[in-house]
């Protein structure tokens, strides 16, 4: 997959999905970070959508950081 998206709290990196389009990554990650669990929570920090087509370097393309 070409696109990931992954969560960041005190445990570290956790990746929610992996797809196939930037299209289909940019609306997850719009949902992922309008979820009020996600919001709320208290203990994830953030999110980031990633470029993987160079898995050896992937690259941010778009990031957030939960209150």
């Amino acid at each position: 997959m070409a696109f990931s998206i992954n969560t960041h709290d005190s445990w570290g990196v956790v990746n929610v999905g992996q797809f196939a389009t930037l299209e289909q990554a940019r609306t997850a990650f719009r949902d992922l970070c309008a979820d009020p669990w996600y919001r709320q929570d208290g203990t994830v920090k953030g999110a980031e959508l990633l470029d993987c087509t160079d898995p050896a370097a992937p690259q941010r393309l778009d990031w957030v950081a939960f209150q």
